[in-house]
């Protein structure tokens, strides 16, 4: 990164003095409310929401206590240190609630949806504790205390405790709330519900508050639910009888599309490819209705800390501490910073706890072995749209006759993509394997897949030129693998035999399946005399995912494919040498890029293959000679 020159230390202070005051240049003040949110004119001293004056024509003419009562209906920022109470944690007593600069952002998205007239939606990536939950619970309990009757709210965490805390929260905040202005003559409190454990009442308000694990996807059902938060999505687990995915959906299921409803997703990142992390990624590309907020470690207005000695600290910055002050922190948020990591054995370690962006703060946490910016140089340097899609046929799907005539046929559907035809005038020079890995034959199976690379030859680096995926009985699939190589000009063909070897001795057949392809196009990869097929185990497993990391890390292979780079994003060190896809993810793609770069890391020879007929009717081609 090129980065900005200093003349001397007392240019860096002057940008420093700048930038701090930027900082603590805007007052906030929420009982006047000088820097809150929106739209607000002045009256007597005190900047109010406009729509306040709107609803209440005659709030010049109320008493202090009245307008109160009639300003918290519209202004949530003077409600909070008017009416809320919470437990400071540095302190440990009860405070009035003051919302700090993160949580004011939150709410600015918040209020900003709802005096729109949309509902409320919202995922959360929280850095540390700043208090996002908070905001959200008392947001909520606003709604249901102010601004509604009958206005049921569900409080779902991670674990049932979770839950629990957050509701302890609510409990202060009713024990503390000043009676004059309630509407109601007696306080609010919570009461269970006979029989509904987990189901807790707000006497005089009609507003129930359910609170509920990510285990129980069925506590919406039979209630009618406005609001709901939803904490720690990211640690929510997925197992055959639990998936995140079906608890979201049967909460929100529950919420109607109607304004001041209100959804809020929020945790801490927990790796890349987990549910969370999934919609994080759809609203950040606006596919989701909600909106994604993440809030930096430098936005909290606790991490900083003095500096003594302003050029020594300058002087120990390092790379990464250098683009903190291009992209905008003081020095004080720096020296914070450069002390606090001494804390931790790696970068890594300290931007899962302290991350600045939102994808240090998933990637800081996934155990993947690919290193994201690697990811990313790829995906931008090669991934590209297919020039082909569709499929290859011959005149027979099985046997000799599936050697005659072998074309491709063009479908807007079909499971073969193109990037780059095999070479076929003037001299032959590229030469090519096709790497299968088999998967299952019914839809939710994993996917079987047949990569055609085209081998390193001189300063040209291996490529994906072609690849098929889909479910496939095994033996068509060996048979369409077959075609794929030989239109790749005699391409030497790769099967990753397990499955095929499982599948088939389940069936009494054995590997039946490879040797009638051998025995029809011989330019089959034998892992050892007779034994046809690449074998993947932990040991083959194990060094076939190093080369990958390496290929990609090196930029040592051209990767055309996107989906190629999304499982490399969702893929995990297992520990103890073991790999494998997040769950619900797939590594059908990856493991035909780790087996195929493997086999030309540990040198194979490829066989020559050249055509001893230029045309392109494959069907007269023979399989290559050394």
């Amino acid at each position: 990164m090129k980065h900005t020159l200093y003349n001397n230390i007392e240019e860096i202070l002057e940008e420093n003095r700048r930038r701090t005051a930027r900082l603590e240049g805007n007052p906030y003040d929420p009982m006047t409310g000088v820097g809150c949110w929106g739209d607000r004119v002045e009256v007597d001293g005190s900047l109010v929401p406009r729509a306040e004056l709107e609803h209440h024509p005659d709030y010049l003419t109320l008493d202090e206590v009245a307008r109160d009562r009639a300003r918290i209906q519209e202004d949530f920022e003077f409600w909070c240190v008017r009416c809320a109470t919470i437990k400071d944690k540095v302190l440990s007593r009860n405070i009035p609630f003051v919302p700090n600069r993160p949580q004011r952002r939150l709410l600015a998205l918040m209020e900003g949806q709802r005096v729109a007239g949309r509902p409320v939606r919202v995922i959360l990536l929280k850095a540390r504790q700043w208090g996002g939950s908070t905001l959200v619970q008392l947001y909520m309990a606003w709604m249901q205390i102010v601004r509604h009757t009958g206005w049921n709210s569900l409080i779902c965490g991670h674990l049932h405790v979770t839950s629990k805390s957050i509701k302890r929260m609510y409990n202060l905040l009713l024990r503390h709330y000043p009676r004059e202005l309630l509407d109601e003559e007696a306080p609010p409190r919570f009461t269970k519900l006979e029989g509904q454990p987990n189901v807790q009442q707000i006497e005089t308000r009609d507003c129930l508050v359910l609170t509920g694990s990510s285990r129980s996807e069925d506590m919406a059902r039979g209630y009618d639910i406005s609001m709901a938060h939803l904490s720690e999505v990211a640690f929510w687990k997925t197992s055959t009888m639990h998936n995140p995915d079906d608890v979201v959906r049967s909460v929100c299921g529950s919420v109607a599309l109607k304004p001041d409803t209100v959804i809020v997703l929020e945790s801490t990142a927990n790796g890349v490819g987990n549910y969370f992390h999934d919609e994080w990624l759809r609203a950040q590309m606006g596919r989701s209705d909600k909106e994604p907020l993440f809030v930096p470690w430098h936005e909290i207005e606790i991490y900083r800390q003095p500096v003594d000695d302003v050029q020594a600290l300058w002087d120990a910055m390092d790379d990464y501490e250098r683009e903190l002050w291009e992209n905008g922190c003081t020095l004080e948020q720096i020296n914070w910073y450069h002390q606090k990591r001494k804390e931790y054995h790696t970068q890594t370690l300290m931007m899962a706890e302290y991350p600045t962006t939102a994808t240090e703060a998933f990637t800081a946490t996934s155990s993947n072995p690919f290193a994201p910016e690697h990811l990313d140089r790829m995906e931008r340097q090669s991934v590209a749209a297919p020039s082909f899609v569709g499929d290859i046929q011959a005149d027979g799907l099985s046997g000799s006759r599936a050697k005659v005539n072998v074309h491709l046929v063009a479908a807007s559907n079909g499971l073969l993509k193109v990037w780059e035809q095999p070479e076929r005038d003037g001299p032959v020079t590229a030469r090519y394997m096709a790497v299968v890995d088999v998967g299952g034959k019914s839809v939710v199976s994993d996917y079987s897949v047949i990569a055609v690379w085209r081998l390193p030859c001189g300063v040209r680096p291996a490529a994906i030129v072609a690849q098929w995926r889909g479910h496939i009985d095994h033996d068509m699939l060996a048979w369409k693998a077959m075609q794929l190589a030989l239109f790749y000009n005699n391409a030497l063909l790769v099967v990753e035999s397990n499955t095929l070897t499982n599948e088939a001795a389940r069936a009494g057949e054995s590997d039946y399946i490879l040797q009638k392809v051998y025995s029809v196009y011989g330019n089959v990869y034998q892992r050892a005399p007779h034994k046809l097929g690449f074998h993947t185990n932990v040991k083959t497993k194990g060094k076939a995912i190093a080369a990958l990391v390496g290929a990609v890390r090196d930029g040592k292979y051209v990767e055309r494919d996107q989906d190629a780079v999304n499982e490399m994003r969702d893929y995990q060190d297992l520990g103890g040498g073991r790999y494998g896809a997040r769950q619900g993810k797939h590594d059908d793609i990856l493991m035909t890029r780790a087996i195929g770069l493997l086999l030309m890391e540990d040198g194979l020879v490829v066989p020559r293959q050249v055509a001893p007929d230029k045309s392109l009717a494959c069907d007269v081609w023979l399989p290559g000679t050394r």
